[in-house]
């Protein structure tokens, strides 16, 4: 099967990235880490989260971040709603694009959100409602679609049916998250296989993580199964909260560079991207998860 001409990278870094760090990041630091993005050519950023800063206290200020970026036409800058509070508090931020959250485990979803799955699922109905009427786009993610720390493994058919349930409530884009990043690229062909049979493949997307090393492995992988969206985050913000010391999200930089190697048009630059991921991991006082950019910065 040939390669797609084009892919779509959706920064998580902003987010998901720092929303598990420990130390608290000003809201300057953030919107110069997304004005950054914005100047590499990123065309779509998830900016924050209208969480409890109780719950989630590095999203707090999420409102002041989207005052003060310099948003860019052609860009989505988008904010995760996990309730109807959430999605009026971005509404009232001028957020033009939401992402609400389900898992593919009934033990991840009662761990991590207190529900059942179908719980979860019927608590969005509302949120699609108030979208469709203000004319906000939905994002739906699916996690631990390849395995949970949990239950262990879990099988493309436990994803299916919740990734077609968010399809079919509205979200016009569903991306398969490997939380734990235990997926192996023939898991990761088989789930784009029997997902595919209930959401066009054009509409989904994937979202990996690194902790075996397999993240650009399965991106390859999902590439030969004419998947063209892929979630990543910035010099690999955004450790793994299931396995200590293990690395989280893929970094962007790295999936940038085997793009542009494969002849993968994404219209980002490498080298804008790696000094946003350099200048923010200053910020936080590491160095940068990415291969690619500790290989360039140390040339």
């Amino acid at each position: 099967m040939s390669l797609p001409e084009k892919v779509r990278l959706v920064e998580v870094g902003p987010r998901d990235g720092l929303q598990n760090e420990a130390q608290p990041i000003n809201v300057a630091d953030k919107v110069r880490l997304v004005d950054d993005l914005t100047a590499a050519g990123l065309s779509y950023i998830e900016v924050g989260s209208f969480v409890s800063p109780k719950w989630v206290p590095q999203m707090a200020g999420s409102a002041e971040v989207f005052a003060n970026i310099r948003q860019q036409p052609g860009v989505t800058y988008a904010a995760l709603a996990p309730n109807l509070r959430g999605f009026e508090d971005a509404l009232t931020a001028g957020v033009k694009e939401v992402a609400v959250f389900a898992a593919a485990s009934e033990a991840f979803s009662q761990r991590n959100i207190n529900c059942s799955i179908s719980e979860s699922l019927a608590r969005f109905a509302p949120i699609m409602d108030a979208a469709r009427q203000h004319g906000v786009r939905v994002r739906g993610y699916v996690s631990c679609v390849l395995g949970c720390p949990y239950e262990g493994a879990v099988s493309a058919e436990q994803v299916a049916p919740v990734a077609r349930e968010l399809f079919e409530m509205g979200c016009y884009e569903v991306s398969l998250g490997d939380t734990i990043g235990t997926g192996t690229p023939g898991s990761t062909r088989r789930l784009f296989e029997v997902v595919a049979a209930h959401v066009p493949r054009a509409q989904l997307a994937g979202h990996f993580h690194d902790t075996y090393g397999q993240a650009l492995a399965n991106i390859y992988a999902s590439l030969l199964e004419d998947i063209t969206v892929f979630d990543s985050s910035v010099a690999g913000l955004g450790g793994c909260p299931y396995a200590k010391g293990a690395s989280g999200n893929v970094a962007s930089e790295d999936v940038l560079y085997m793009l542009q190697g494969l002849g993968i048009e994404t219209g980002i630059n490498l080298e804008q991207l790696i000094d946003a991921g350099s200048r923010i991991s200053t910020v936080l006082g590491r160095t940068s998860g990415s291969r690619v950019a500790r290989a360039r910065l140390a040339q």
